[in-house]
């Protein structure tokens, strides 16, 4: 049987944990596939955890980062670093995940070469070129130039579609998140009792908990100190409430959200969790402030309200049925939506729903049977 040879490369924490459940399907494929995985190491430290939990060690790691590093030099470092690795392994195609630089400019010197790329997690899109930044720009350039499109939602695929992108590269799958949650929380129910005894969780006891993640660059400066007043606010508003942050580690969030949150009594800011733990956390959460798209994927499954501390997003299935809702950054608007959830039973009873309008969990089987089906036309 003739095999496809793919290259699947990716730097930060939520490509990781959006490609493994495509990796461990390979993994069981070998009949079919050759598999070399790169990491640019965006995310060094917070991607490893993600690669331990799923058993994944990278072909390659090319460990580019460096602290508070510009978006230039990093381009700079992958065009010439990736270009090399793709040139040794010159796949039939290459996989990218999302909106990151790495999957950018992966992408782009593939295209280079007139190498097929996979674009997993295609179409979503604020339509403003700045927000997020510079996420926006990299997948809708992706998008012109990736052989399969594998779109998430029915809204994404419309997106491609109004661009006037071959409908022939375009595939609706559902997104891999759902696959990787659903493995994640099994897994979870097998070692409950040892994430519970991690030292967070016992400092929740029974209290209501807020979970909060901010980390996009868009966000940082008066942004993310406006979030972080809303935080302090709402922790001596209610005292029987514990707000939970495990901060990012760029400078430009844990030195604003260190200055001003740490020190409050109900108020835990932790080190970024591994995967396992967060998922836990967001499963014993009351409901979560987020601006992270992983977040407001994966909230659905775990019947959680998101409040978005965004101007807009890419996410917009979850907002349109209410399980999410856009609040902006301003200290005001964070206060007000916290307060309805905490006080009032109607409201946060409305954003609960049974319906995950991000997949059914078998994401990653349709696309590596469509990329199969078609290298071997």
């Amino acid at each position: 049987m003739q095999k496809i040879n793919i290259l699947i490369a990716f730097g930060t924490r939520p490509e990781g944990i959006k490609l493994a459940p495509i990796i461990k399907l390979i993994e069981k494929q070998k009949n079919k596939f050759n598999l070399k995985v790169c990491s640019t190491g965006q995310h060094k430290e917070m991607l490893n955890q993600v690669l331990n939990l799923f058993e994944i060690k990278p072909d390659i790691f090319l460990d580019l980062m460096t602290e508070n590093q510009s978006l230039s030099l990093l381009s700079a470092k992958i065009f010439e670093k990736m270009g090399r690795v793709i040139s040794d392994i010159n796949p039939d195609i290459i996989l990218v995940q999302g909106d990151t630089t790495t999957a950018f400019l992966t992408t782009l010197i593939a295209f280079y070469r007139k190498i097929k790329v996979g674009h997993i997690e295609a179409g979503l899109r604020t339509y403003d070129k700045y927000s997020p930044f510079p996420e926006e720009i990299n997948r809708q350039l992706i998008s012109r130039v990736a052989d399969f499109n594998f779109t998430p939602t029915k809204k994404s695929f419309s997106n491609l579609l109004s661009e006037g992108i071959n409908p022939k590269t375009i595939f609706m799958t559902g997104n891999t998140i759902v696959d990787a949650l659903i493995w994640m929380t099994k897994k979870i129910e097998k070692n409950k009792h040892k994430i519970n005894s991690n030292g967070i969780f016992t400092k929740l006891k029974n209290n209501k908990t807020i979970l909060v993640t901010m980390h996009r660059r868009e966000s940082f400066g008066k942004d993310l100190e406006n979030v972080c007043y809303a935080l302090k606010a709402i922790a001596s508003k209610y005292k029987e409430i514990r707000i939970v942050y495990p901060v990012h580690l760029n400078p430009n969030v844990k030195k604003p959200v260190f200055k001003i949150l740490n020190g409050i009594d109900n108020i835990i800011l932790t080190e970024p969790l591994d995967y396992e733990s967060f998922i836990w956390l967001m499963h014993e959460s009351f409901f979560i402030i987020t601006d992270s798209g992983g977040v407001q994927e994966e909230a659905p499954t775990l019947k959680k309200p998101v409040l978005v501390i965004r101007g807009k997003t890419e996410r917009t299935e979850s907002v349109d049925i209410g399980i999410s809702k856009i609040i902006g950054t301003s200290t005001d608007s964070i206060i007000d939506n916290a307060s309805k959830l905490i006080d009032d039973e109607n409201i946060y009873n409305e954003m609960i729903t049974d319906v995950n309008p991000y997949g059914d969990g078998n994401a990653s089987e349709k696309i590596l049977d469509i990329i199969y089906n078609y290298l071997l036309k």
